[in-house]
Formats: C-alpha cells, sequence, structure tokens
C-alpha cells in the first residue's frame, strides 16, 4: 500500500479529507459491521421467524374426569418452532394452544423471553397424563420453568386457563401422538 502526500496548506488551515482512499473505506467497513450487528441484533428481538399461519394445526382434547375440552393447536415439532413457539403472539384465543412435540421423552424447560402474553404450560408424560402445570407465566421473564419430570411433550394455552377449566395434574391429554389412545 502506498502513502500519499497532501498538498501544502497556509497555516491555521485544515484540508478536507477526500471521500475515497483508505481511511473512508476502513471507515465504511466499520460503518457496515454495525450494521450488520444491528441487523442480527434486531432479528433476534424481531417478529417470529415463521408466521403461525404456517405451522400445523392439529386438535387435542383435555379430559377432565367426565368432561373433555378441545383446543385447536398449533404444532411445534421441530427445533426451530419449539424455540420459536408463542414468541411475539399478542393474544390467545380460549381454545387455542400450541403443543410442543418432542422426538424423545426428556426433562424439558421453557421461558418466557419474547412471549408477551401470560401463558399456562401444561406439561405431558408420554402417555398423555399431565404431570405439572406452570399458571400464568410471566411474559418476558428468563427464568426457567422445568417440567419437573420426563415429558413428551407440552402444551401451552392462554394464562389462566387451567384454573377456569379447573385442569390439574393427572388429567390426560389426548392426541395422536400420545400412548393413550
Amino acid at each position: 500500500m502506498g502513502t500519499r502526500s497532501l498538498p501544502a496548506l497556509e497555516p491555521g488551515r485544515h484540508a478536507a479529507r477526500p471521500l475515497s482512499g483508505f481511511l473512508p473505506r476502513r471507515w465504511a467497513a466499520v460503518v457496515l459491521a454495525a450494521a450488520l450487528y444491528g441487523a442480527a441484533i434486531a432479528h433476534a428481538d424481531g417478529p417470529p421467524i415463521e408466521p403461525l399461519a404456517r405451522f400445523p394445526t392439529t386438535e387435542v382434547t383435555v379430559d377432565l374426569g367426565g368432561m373433555s375440552y378441545p383446543f385447536t393447536a398449533w404444532v411445534a415439532a421441530t427445533e426451530p418452532r419449539r424455540n420459536q413457539g408463542l414468541m411475539f403472539v399478542k393474544a390467545l384465543a380460549p381454545k387455542h394452544a400450541m403443543l410442543f412435540l418432542f422426538d424423545e421423552p426428556r426433562v424439558a424447560g421453557f421461558w418466557m423471553k419474547n412471549t408477551l402474553i401470560p401463558l399456562d404450560l401444561l406439561f405431558i408424560a408420554p402417555d398423555g397424563r399431565i404431570i405439572r402445570i406452570a399458571e400464568n407465566a410471566r411474559p418476558q421473564s428468563t427464568a426457567t420453568i422445568e417440567s419437573m419430570g420426563v415429558v413428551g411433550s407440552v402444551l401451552e394455552v392462554a394464562g389462566g386457563t387451567a384454573a377456569r377449566l379447573g385442569i390439574r395434574p393427572g388429567h390426560r391429554v389426548r392426541h395422536a401422538e400420545f400412548r393413550n389412545r
């Protein structure tokens, strides 16, 4: 890389730098890197990666001991969809839900970062039995909500739904994926 000499100036005067050359390209690279970093941050906190309309839906029924309550649920059966869940959703109708299906039973942990509404999380054993309910999970929280046992799925419903319907651990959730047909 060569050097450039600037024309001599009168005392007290400063030269205007040309718009092309080494220094402006360096600043352009810095500005571009900052813009890309800002775009990555905006994307991380931005709207869902995939519109919920593209998620498959299914019918899920919660048996309440003599009564049953059906939900239409979006299915999150892939890692990207499970990671997205109900982030950025501003309202959830009473009979709608998100069903998280896992490839293998596991101890599951959830958080509410980028989730704008309170939710009830129903942790479901592989046989369809509810083993834990986390009621009215706080929106935007990064605290981990643990399943407290091995689950095959989790059903998220609007906050307060479990109390309103009387859903409790031990109740059954019916779905074709569960071993409770």
